[in-house]
């Protein structure tokens, strides 16, 4: 598998669960990461933080900035987050699953992008957001991967991600950054 980009989903106590993603995978992959968190309609300093506290550069993406391998790209609050093959998009168009950003929107804007070039990882969360776009993911031939629910802060969005994709990898959070960076191995450009 070539790995191109890796889509992260979360919501209720995301913070701490995709900070334990992203600083257990290495910065050196020849992936890109797009995260979509739940969280309020205001400006706040997640990105700054995640920056801070991984090895990874975490920005707020801008509408049609280009995807580079090696940085993570976090929906802003009050909008959905969108891949294309080379560019994010940012849109807002009508709550999913009550939700802007939404999961589902990323990734099944992944599986149309990149196929399966994707990886799909859904964390934490008290909703069913994401298990649609994981599933769409997964019909595209890429990889699924889901947060076991025994150790998410929050069951249900990782057990409806189950309940859609049950061939899924199912991981406890401290193990899926190691299985990301096996998925998507740095490549001699990146090293």
């Amino acid at each position: 598998m070539s790995c191109r980009l890796i889509t992260v989903g979360s919501s209720w106590g995301g913070v701490e669960a995709v900070t334990a993603v992203i600083s257990s995978l290495s910065p050196r992959t020849a992936a890109a990461v797009a995260i979509a968190q739940h969280r309020g309609p205001q400006r706040s300093a997640l990105a700054s933080l995640l920056t801070r506290q991984t090895p990874w550069t975490v920005e707020e993406a801008e509408d049609k900035a280009p995807i580079e391998p090696g940085r993570a790209y976090l929906a802003p609050p009050g909008y959905h987050l969108l891949v294309e093959t080379d560019r994010v998009a940012l849109s807002t168009e009508g709550p999913v699953s009550y939700s802007r950003p939404s999961v589902d929107v990323l990734f099944e804007s992944a599986a149309a992008a990149y196929g399966p070039r994707a990886v799909g990882v859904v964390l934490t969360g008290s909703n069913r957001d994401g298990a649609d776009g994981l599933a769409a993911i997964a019909r595209r031939g890429g990889v699924a991967v889901v947060q076991d629910p025994a150790t998410a802060a929050r069951r249900a969005m990782p057990a409806a991600a189950l309940a859609a994709v049950p061939h899924a990898l199912v991981l406890p959070l401290e193990a899926i950054g190691a299985k990301l960076t096996e998925l998507c191995p740095p490549s001699a450009a990146v090293a």
